[in-house]
């Protein structure tokens, strides 16, 4: 696996990977806390993977109309696919995270297929936006059929960053990568079923139900319905078990803590263990889900987080000294 020496990230290129450093800082928020736990150069180069993907979610969102988002998204395709293999762009020569990201690209190896998944998320989005909108009119967009579409969101959305994230990362020697691969998907399923979880009433309130129409219709009840609490024995009973199908993939991707390179490896605890505190509040409380306040771990809790994952990262790193 390549990577990146502290030595060979070219003076020209400091610039732009500070100020993706700078768009994840502000936009990244949980994700943050974790990132910012890899050591340099690898932190950069995550750095530069969340500015393009806050860029082109950014590029869709400044569209109004959803098809002219699919438009940009397929365009901003056609650069990246131009990016990956070398071409030459002089229109974005002075762009700092297109800079950053192609550096990155080529440092590490990025799988050209994990980086179409993100943007297959970005058009599964804005897809489902258009057909809810040409049969409901007003009516929040029931972005998911199925369970089944739902885990595929998750993969496009979640589960390509973290396969991102591992190849940044590196794996300690002899780990089989398929099975890291593997687990990666279902850590990324088990974070973004919690985002959506926590994030249900404010994305109903944005127009956008990412639950499961099937799921609503097992339990009897609408999401109307579930964003009022109404029927509370059904509104509780989905979340749990929603929750459940989340917890589920926390602890079966366990094991992949222990096959990320030591030294990065304080920086997906971090972000597991946060994340699942987050879980935690929904599984003590389902009701939150539809609450005024933003279901968040408080600074203080995710500062200790961050200490104690440093503190086994740390541990880790002199025990496997220690073995050689």
């Amino acid at each position: 696996m390549t990577t990146l020496a502290p030595t060979t990230i070219p003076a020209d290129l400091v610039s732009a990977y500070a100020h993706c450093a700078d768009v994840t800082r502000r936009r990244a928020r949980n994700f943050y806390y974790g990132l910012r736990l890899t050591p340099e150069p690898k932190r950069s180069a995550i750095y530069s993977v969340y500015a393009w993907m806050r860029q082109a979610d950014d590029e869709a969102d400044a569209a109004r109309a959803p098809q002219e988002k699919l438009k940009r998204i397929a365009a901003l395709r056609v650069t990246t696919e131009a990016m990956i293999e070398g071409r030459s762009l002089p229109e974005l020569e002075q762009e700092p995270i297109w800079r950053a990201f192609a550096h990155t690209s080529r440092a590490f190896g990025l799988d050209s297929a994990d980086l179409h998944g993100l943007l297959d998320g970005l058009e599964f989005d804005l897809e489902r936006e258009c057909q809810a909108r040409d049969r409901r009119g007003a009516a929040p967009a029931m972005m998911c059929r199925t369970r089944e579409d739902l885990r595929e969101y998750c993969y496009r959305v979640a589960s390509t960053v973290g396969l991102v994230c591992i190849q940044i990362w590196g794996l300690q020697p002899g780990v089989d990568r398929a099975e890291a691969r593997r687990l990666a998907v279902l850590r990324g399923l088990a974070f973004q079923l919690t985002n959506i979880l926590r994030d249900f009433a404010q994305d109903y309130d944005d127009g956008r139900i990412y639950l499961a129409e099937e799921d609503f219709r097992r339990h009897e009840i609408t999401p109307a319905a579930l964003r009022r609490w109404e029927a509370h024995r059904a509104s509780e009973g989905m979340v749990r078990e929603l929750a459940e199908w989340a917890r589920e993939a926390y602890d079966s991707s366990e094991a992949l803590d222990g096959m990320i390179d030591p030294a990065c490896a304080a920086a997906l605890a971090t972000m597991t263990r946060i994340y699942s505190g987050l879980l935690g509040v929904v599984e003590r409380d389902p009701r939150r889900v539809v609450g005024t306040e933003r279901i968040r771990l408080q600074s203080f809790q995710k500062a200790g987080i961050a200490v104690r994952a440093v503190l086994r990262s740390w541990i880790g790193q002199r025990a496997a000294v220690a073995s050689q």
